[in-house]
């Protein structure tokens, strides 16, 4: 980071670190233990990756980008000056994160440990700024047992449940010949489920070890209750009732898949959706599982996205028809969810494809019919720099003539003057 420059420095921290967690993990596969699913010293290092990756972006932005170049979110979190190397090590290797993390902004960090937090003005979800309430420093005691309750009803179903429905059952060649379609399916569906707390467990515990120092402070809802989610890796409710293929990898690690759109998708200029997936595979590991998963997952991303832009307005009204709308999606995507994630849990080629050959590849061909068959529209991945431009120049248009006319005329030519400026930034809007 200090040889290269801001200029580069962040494609070079993305290779090398990246690079030397892909050794770490070729390491720990081929050389250790392999089919063993284990959290060593690869796991902090995904973490570390993630944070190193992170901040040199993070930098890039703040000290070399102009800022109309930047999207909102780059804009938030571009970091301004380089960090000391305490500073540096610190936001690495704090005691809070080191061994599970979750990710979080270098910019969230130090205004933790400087104590800013609990001051700061906090927006709304729709930009809006909410009301205010004192700001005194809240306790995090109710969500952190909150949070450790979820961890040991997890970890209790983890432990019982889960052992009785392992996910290898699913290719068990007894089970293939004589269990029917809807059988396979709904059991399909359970073991996944029941793969599923152990995760629960990991991330809400993190969640909850950052809180208990403090970290993870939100701000505070319309009803004055403090939130502490800044850093929460999983929305369980949301999974579990997840309607569409995006909602379910939008509650799902939470953290990893905001710094996969910040570091991938948002700068990437051809095919954005696939090479999101295959960099989270490269971070995952070398497992030939995790590939089969995320390649698997481009099909079904787009396939789910072309069904939705191009039949959901067909079903928002009446109520009975949304509502079954609902559940008909809520079905198609556990299913696809369970089937694009077994070999995520298999790691192994040949159970991987014995799984898929079990079921005719069926989800595969759906998926690639519907691409080819369906208008894909392209969706909106933030503004682009010229409308960002534009809209970044009026904004400060605005500000410098509102400055003026306060200071130059009377309360009623300030009046006409601000009309006069809501009318031309609108102009400026629909342009």
């Amino acid at each position: 980071m200090i040889i290269i420059g801001v200029e580069n420095m962040h494609k070079y921290c993305f290779v090398f670190a990246l690079g030397y967690l892909t050794v770490c993990q070729i390491t720990r596969v081929y050389i250790f233990d392999y089919g063993q699913y284990s959290a060593d010293f690869s796991g902090p290092m995904m973490i570390i990756t993630q944070k190193i990756t992170s901040l040199a972006y993070e930098i890039h932005d703040g000290m070399f980008r102009k800022d109309e170049e930047l999207t909102p979110s780059q804009r938030d979190l571009a970091v301004r000056r380089m960090p000391s190397l305490l500073e540096y090590l610190s936001y690495n290797c704090n005691f809070m994160g080191i061994l599970a993390g979750p990710l979080c902004s270098y910019k969230d960090y130090i205004t933790f440990i400087e104590g800013r937090s609990y001051h700061m003005t906090q927006s709304g979800e729709n930009g809006k700024e909410e009301v205010q309430y004192e700001r005194t420093e809240p306790s995090p005691n109710v969500a952190v047992i909150q949070k450790l309750l979820i961890c040991g009803i997890s970890l209790l179903f983890h432990l019982t449940i889960s052992k009785t429905l392992p996910v290898e059952y699913n290719i068990d060649e007894h089970f293939q010949a004589t269990a029917s379609w809807p059988t396979k399916a709904i059991y399909l569906y359970v073991s996944l489920l029941a793969a599923r707390p152990k995760y629960y467990f990991a991330w809400t515990l993190a969640d909850a070890i950052n809180n208990a120092a403090g970290f993870g402070f939100r701000g505070y809802d319309r009803n004055g209750e403090a939130r502490w989610d800044l850093i929460s890796n999983l929305r369980i409710q949301k999974i579990e009732m997840s309607t569409s293929f995006k909602m379910f990898l939008d509650n799902w690690n939470i953290q990893t898949a905001l710094w996969l759109k910040r570091v991938c998708y948002e700068r990437a200029s051809l095919s954005p959706t696939i090479q999101t997936f295959i960099l989270s595979a490269i971070w995952h590991g070398v497992y030939p599982g995790y590939y089969l998963t995320f390649l698997t997952g481009v099909v079904m991303t787009l396939a789910a996205r072309a069904m939705r832009n191009n039949f959901r307005h067909y079903f928002i009204e009446p109520l009975y028809l949304k509502s079954l709308y609902d559940v008909i999606t809520w079905i198609v995507t556990q299913i696809a969810i369970s089937y694009t994630v077994v070999p995520f849990v298999l790691l192994s080629i040949k159970p991987s494809l014995m799984f898929y050959s079990s079921w005719y590849y069926c989800l595969h061909i759906i998926g690639i019919l519907v691409l080819l068959l369906l208008p894909l529209k392209k969706t909106q991945r933030g503004m682009n720099t010229q409308e960002n431009a534009q809209l970044f120049r009026s904004k400060k248009f605005d500000e410098k003539e509102i400055s003026l006319g306060q200071n130059s005329f009377s309360t009623t030519n300030s009046v006409c003057n601000q009309n006069q400026e809501k009318a031309f930034r609108h102009s400026s809007l629909k342009q």
